[in-house]
């Protein structure tokens, strides 16, 4: 079939526009002086009075000192109407039941009006505990003069289904019975609408037969309005239907919501020609009871989701005869169903008003329906001429125009053309708007994946942070971005990503990490590498142990000591192979700043889990740094696993030891090197005797002397 240029289409679609324009701005209009519409009329004294009342509570707590002035404000005494005013104006619930608690203390009697507004404030705040307990609390407080309504628990039971507890609202219509109160039509068709939200379509009919054989209450239009559409929505058409033929019997007439909604359960479930059937008894039935524009619709949408565009045509036709003004809506559908059936020939027609008067005024939906065929059939040249005349007439393109032309140039390959369009979206900051459909980030994935391989990621995370601010996500969209910036060598920005990303649950793979890990590690950040690592290990991967021994290594480089001990003992957790050199490190760091317990528990750890460390290094690096009663305890933790250090490296701590007046520790390493079978320098145990003599420490000095040969 041949395409109609778009070009026809553009001039009718802009005479429409400013022939709208013109019927809107030549409405005759009261305005103030400065253009805004005028304001009602001043609130009455009553109404003054409680707004202040309701000032003076919002913006103070609760107290005696509170009460106190409202006993000034409310002199000489409080009206009905002010209490009701007032009530309505305090932003707090909580606050509005102890101002409703206080004017009865103070002497005033509430009636049934301030019961139930306060009860529906409780309700609606949620605060659904306090809501019930007010309620069973009535009759106490008006000693029995304001007798229980159906009405306060038709609230009650309406307020839990909002919140999602059907099982309360249950709980509450059961309370109901038990207080010989009888439920009115009203009650059933609250308890109706909520248990078919959720699907509980066989309670309905069992409280539907103790609506009309216990209660005998009987069921209104807005009864079956809801059952009809109740079970339409849980895709029981049929038993909509029935319900739809039973109203002649419970001399109930339907209304045109009621041929609506079964016209609309009857489209969606296919069965389009009895919905049809069903709109020409609605129009036998006379004036009293005429489709409207949304049955039309309904159907045409129903004739177009069955790709039967000729009868939509003759619903639309049929639509404009019986002198209905078919809306945006009307045209959009039908324009689309065109479009689906490959019918552009026939979207002419009705854009220049051919099959009836009022022609179509042009919106963004329209526009996407066209966009979107164009783009489908491979034409972007008019997709674009599409495009162009929508900015000419003013019509704002949301989310859906950009995406649906920028997925199409992708496509084809056109990345100059989709950036430029990237381009103005952002400046437009078009995705942050409210209005329009929620932006999907899948359709950018193609442009993302464009900017990161040119190098360009910072440019297409500005457009991902504004589809996050929308609340949409999308994992593969963030695996680009962070591959991107570990590209371009931007670690940080890629580190941030990934941890957004973890937020929400999405698992990175491996090669996620271990790029973001080896780039940190080149940028000299091995914190933010460690801190990578433990997310690996989180999200289910296994790292390398050579990941584990590099990031160790920059962090003794660093002189992390506090990350080098954990990242020790993670990898011990993790049952990684340690390194002797780097454990050592590891442990000279700890003792380097100061962290002796910590250092001592990683060396404890490591023989535990059957690995050694360079402890004769380790002894003479604590002895070059003073710190001798730190190696005075390595060495005999050395000993006591049967690891016994050389001769010289002993002679050097006992010596240094003894210079230090430190004799009591010296000789106990002395005792525990001879029970090992190791001897000591001449030179180094006279020295030992001599600095226990001088430490007045004979017995000690003694047994030394002994031992001196010859």
């Amino acid at each position: 079939m041949a395409i109609v240029p778009f070009s026809s289409v553009t001039a009718i679609l802009r005479y429409r526009y400013f022939s709208t324009l013109v019927q809107i701005f030549s409405e005759p209009t009261t305005k103030t002086k400065n253009g805004k519409n005028p304001k009602p009329k001043s609130s009455s004294s009553k109404s003054k009075k409680a707004r202040k009342i309701a000032t003076i509570i919002n913006t103070n707590p609760w107290s005696s000192h509170l009460e106190s002035s409202l006993s000034s404000l409310t002199q000489p005494s409080l009206s009905h109407t002010t209490v009701l005013h007032t009530l309505r104006f305090i932003k707090i619930p909580s606050k509005a039941l102890y101002f409703f608690n206080w004017t009865q203390k103070m002497g005033f009697q509430h009636t049934h009006q301030s019961y139930l507004l306060m009860l529906q404030l409780l309700g609606t705040s949620r605060s659904l505990n306090s809501a019930r307990n007010f309620l069973l609390s009535i009759p106490r407080r008006c000693n029995g003069a304001v007798p229980l309504q159906d009405r306060y628990f038709n609230t009650l039971i309406q307020s839990y289904g909002k919140a999602g507890l059907f099982q309360e609202s249950l709980k509450v219509f059961k309370v109901m019975k038990s207080l010989g109160i009888s439920p009115s039509a009203v009650t059933f068709n609250s308890l109706f609408s909520i248990l078919l939200k959720r699907g509980r379509t066989g309670m309905v009919y069992e409280l539907f037969d103790e609506m009309l054989k216990t209660f005998g209450a009987k069921p209104d239009v807005y009864t079956f309005n809801i059952l009809i559409r109740g079970f339409c929505i849980n895709s029981m058409v049929d038993k909509g239907f029935r319900f739809f033929k039973e109203m002649e019997r419970h001399e109930c007439e339907p209304d045109v919501i009621t041929y609506n909604t079964i016209v609309d359960g009857l489209c969606r479930a296919g069965k389009v020609e009895i919905a049809h059937n069903v709109l020409k008894g609605m129009v036998k039935r006379g004036h009293q009871l005429s489709p409207n524009v949304v049955s039309y619709t309904t159907l045409v949408r129903g004739y177009c989701e069955k790709q039967e565009v000729e009868r939509a045509l003759d619903v639309f036709e049929e639509m404009i005869d019986r002198g209905l003004k078919p809306t945006s809506i009307t045209y959009n559908t039908l324009v689309q169903g065109l479009c689906e059936a490959k019918r552009f020939d026939r979207i002419k027609e009705i854009l220049e008003g051919t099959l009836g008067s009022g022609g179509l005024i042009p919106d963004t939906c329209t526009f996407n329906t066209l966009i979107t065929y164009h783009c489908n059939v491979g034409n972007l040249d008019e997709a674009v001429k599409v495009f162009e005349n929508m900015l000419y007439l003013k019509v704002k393109p949301d989310s859906a125009t950009y995406s649906i032309l920028i997925r199409s140039f992708c496509q084809k390959g056109y990345f100059d053309r989709a950036e430029k369009l990237f381009d103005d979206l952002m400046k437009k900051e078009v995705l942050l708007r409210d209005d329009g459909c929620t932006p999907l980030i899948a359709a950018y994935n193609p442009m993302f994946e464009y900017f990161c391989k040119i190098g360009k990621t910072k440019k297409a995370e500005k457009i991902f942070r504004q589809l996050m601010r929308r609340g949409t996500q999308d994992p593969f969209a963030y695996e680009l971005l962070i591959m991107g910036h570990c590209k371009e060598g931007t670690f940080n920005d890629a580190h941030k990503l990934l941890v957004l990303m973890l937020r929400r649950d999405y698992v990175p793979n491996i090669v996620i990490y271990e790029s973001l890990i080896e780039g940190l590690l080149q940028k000299n950040d091995p914190k933010v590498a460690y801190d990578t690592l433990e997310k690996m290990l989180k999200s289910s991967h296994l790292p390398r142990s050579s990941t584990y021994h590099q990031i160790l290594t920059e962090l003794i480089k660093k002189n992390c000591a506090s990350e080098c001990a954990s990242l020790v003992t993670l990898m011990l957790d993790n049952k990684v192979r340690q390194n002797i050199n780097l454990s050592t490190d590891t442990v000279k760091i700890l003792f380097q700043t100061g962290l002796r317990e910590r250092a001592f528990e990683i060396v404890r750890c490591l023989y535990e889990n059957e690995y050694v460390l360079d402890m004769e290094g380790l002894v003479a690096f604590l002895c070059q740094c003073r710190k001798l009663l730190e190696a005075c305890k390595l060495l005999l933790f050395s000993l006591s696993k049967g690891h016994i250090l050389n001769v010289d490296t002993c002679s050097t701590l006992l010596s240094a030891l003894c210079k230090a007046r430190r004799a009591s520790e010296a000789f106990e390493i002395y005792y525990e090197l001879l029970e090992k079978g190791v001897q000591q320098p001449l030179e180094c145990i006279e020295e030992l005797g001599l600095a226990l003599e001088t430490e007045g420490r004979i017995k000690e000095a003694e047994f030394v002397k002994k031992r001196i040969p010859g």
